[in-house]
């Protein structure tokens, strides 16, 4: 898996414009009516979030986010008094992250276009580092987690949010409720008898056309494609032992499952979050 391919489908999909869209225009009303109608959307979806932030003691630490997204929780750390750094692999990411934090006048110590396998700063730079939804997107985590630890000071934490294997999304609706679906539909589209799909159902079966059937529906290959849409090039799920294996430079002190959500189950915002629950957040520290 090439770090190219990757960059570029998050290049023409920034996350959150899928369900939230996109900022028109340049002019400075425009952004900021966009950066407050994409956070309210995404704090009803996701309201966890804050509240994890929250817990973490930010005020006057140097913290590196990883993965910028919109910029939404760069702007929560600031404003929790974190002097803030972050990287992105992608220069939409900077750029709308560098023209939020300018229009609502939130100092920052950088922000820089970089990979999480080669972070631009010296070691034992930072107190905490932190990651919400990326580093499963990234094949060499080992890598990752090796260049994390450089910049990270001796007795810092590392705090990142990864997809939960043992999941209600993971087990339940992706392993089996989209599977079946496809298998179903698969069969009906190559007879006619489905028209021609659209959205995600005729991205799906595009795939399966474009990889074989029973090679799509392997989990292998189907866990990429179904986290964060069909042209997504790769995602993970982990569970406590894969971390521990994955991040084997740091010592877990703690995890803690949030977001009850399964799509196409009705399930956003009801009970079991905590067993079942898509985000894992992960708590560590660096090992001597």
């Amino acid at each position: 898996m090439r770090e190219a391919e990757i960059q570029d489908f998050w290049s023409a999909h920034p996350c959150g414009d899928q369900l939230f869209g996109s900022p028109s225009g340049d002019q400075r009303h425009n952004y900021e009516e966009f950066f407050s109608r994409y956070d309210r959307a995404k704090y009803r979806l996701e309201p966890h979030i804050p509240l994890c932030l929250n817990g973490l003691d930010l005020a006057g630490r140097r913290v590196l986010e990883i993965g910028l997204g919109q910029g939404a929780e760069a702007e929560l750390l600031i404003r929790r008094g974190a002097r803030w750094a972050g990287v992105d692999l992608t220069e939409t990411a900077v750029e709308r992250t560098r023209t939020r934090l300018a229009v609502r006048h939130l100092p920052f110590d950088g922000i820089h276009r970089a990979s999480a396998l080669d972070l631009p700063f010296p070691a034992d730079s930072f107190d905490i580092v932190f990651s919400h939804g990326v580093l499963h997107h990234v094949p060499d985590i080992h890598d990752a987690q090796r260049e994390i630890h450089r910049v990270l000071k001796p007795g810092g934490q590392l705090v990142v949010m990864l997809y939960a294997r043992w999941s209600l999304n993971y087990l339940l609706s992706i392993g089996l409720l989209r599977r079946v679906v496809l298998l179903t539909a698969h069969p009906l589209s190559r007879l006619g008898l489905l028209g021609n799909p659209r959205g995600l159902l005729g991205a799906h079966l595009d795939n399966a056309r474009r990889y074989g059937l029973l090679r799509y529906l392997r989990m292998g290959e189907f866990i990429h494609r179904n986290t964060d849409g069909p042209a997504n090039p790769y995602s993970r799920v982990y569970d406590k032992r894969e971390v521990r294996k994955a991040f084997s430079e740091f010592v877990v002190t703690r995890t803690e499952k949030r977001f009850m959500h399964a799509p196409p189950l009705p399930v956003h915002g009801l009970p079991g979050e905590k067993a079942l629950g898509w985000h894992l957040w992960v708590y560590m520290r660096p090992k001597k």
